[in-house]
């Protein structure tokens, strides 16, 4: 029937009760469901606290690293490094300071690394020094050291190629940041916030993709998956591939609520992304769909460094001087 104008519609059920009409069986406007027996969305749960907190390191955090190490007696360790130079070794059991070391002249601690099967420890400073530690038997010593060419916020990264073995890389006179992969090949950032990958035998660029604009600031890959993601100091992450060709290629990016990404890390089981934020804040994703799942809100500075451990345990430090412990969607 056609509607005059000025008037509206309205269907025989008008004037009676929804429960007349369910209980006749007849259907009820646009197939609708009672609003009594529409149950409300559940809102998201709250992100959770941190498991610990680790404090004590008497400044800005910017290093992490997890090993299972000689002096806690085979219980894990988290190492931590400084901005005014100084590598802590916590025991994750007593959550407790059980050495410091002291080698980088007071300049920031920027990348840790354990050598396996552990005694061995490469820290690297903005003293232009990448020191080599004997931590066997409670030992400290340096025992070994390289001289880098620049100051930068690039992050070293370690290959290894054979029994006691292992290639370095480290930033030449171009910031960028590095990661190795089981091949001989290695995964770059640079300033142009550009991508590459290095042939590391043949000394040759195989491939290089833009992926920001601004300047890579920590980038990670899944070598299962062939598939990477880089954060830079605007507020995107780039997510890339590694095709059978050795040509890398951007997927896709997406988009955060603040600029700056200070780390990205990759959780070992390859399920969860954790990104670090200039804002304060840990940003965890599906790795695989990148759907957003939490927003840790803990740090009141900005996150300049990430862990993850091989049982999945995250740690994160902060500019606030503290070292936030999370457990994560153990069961993924």
């Amino acid at each position: 029937m056609p509607l005059a104008p000025g008037t509206s519609h309205t269907s025989d059920f008008a004037g009676r009760s929804w429960s007349e009409a369910w209980t006749e069986g007849r259907d009820t406007p646009g197939d609708c469901i009672p609003p009594s027996m529409v149950a409300p969305p559940s809102p998201p749960p709250p992100p959770p606290d941190p498991q610990f907190v680790l404090r004590g390191s008497r400044s800005a955090v910017h290093a992490l690293h997890f090993c299972g190490g000689a002096q806690g007696q085979g219980h894990p360790l988290l190492l931590s490094g400084s901005l005014h130079g100084l590598v802590h070794i916590w025991s994750l059991q007593t959550r407790r300071v059980l050495a410091t070391l002291d080698g980088h002249a007071g300049k920031c601690v920027t990348w840790l690394q354990t050598l396996p099967p552990g005694p061995q420890l490469l820290s690297q400073g903005r003293d232009l020094r990448v020191h080599v530690w004997d931590l066997a038997e409670g030992r400290n010593a340096i025992v070994d050291s390289v001289c880098l060419e620049s100051v930068g916020f690039c992050r070293g990264s370690v290959l290894a190629c054979g029994p006691q073995r292992w290639m370095l890389a480290m930033p030449g006179k171009g910031g960028d940041e590095a990661d190795s992969s089981p091949l001989p090949l290695l995964l770059a950032g640079y300033e142009d916030g550009s991508v590459a990958l290095w042939d590391v035998s043949a000394r040759k660029v195989c491939s290089r993709v833009a992926c920001h604009e601004e300047p890579v600031m920590g980038l990670d890959f899944d070598s299962q998956k062939a598939r990477g993601v880089s954060g830079s100091a605007e507020k995107a992450l780039a997510v890339w591939s590694l095709d059978e060709q050795r040509a890398l290629q951007v997927h896709g990016t997406h988009q955060l609520t603040n600029p700056g990404v200070a780390d990205v890390r990759i959780r070992p089981d390859r399920r969860l992304l954790a990104t670090a934020g200039w804002d304060h804040r840990i940003r965890v994703f599906h790795w695989r769909t990148m759907k957003p799942l939490a927003v840790l809100a803990f740090h009141s500075a900005a996150v300049h460094c990430l862990a993850f451990a091989t049982d999945g345990l995250l740690a994160a430090g902060s500019g606030d001087q503290r070292i936030s412990v999370w457990s994560l969607y153990p069961r993924m």
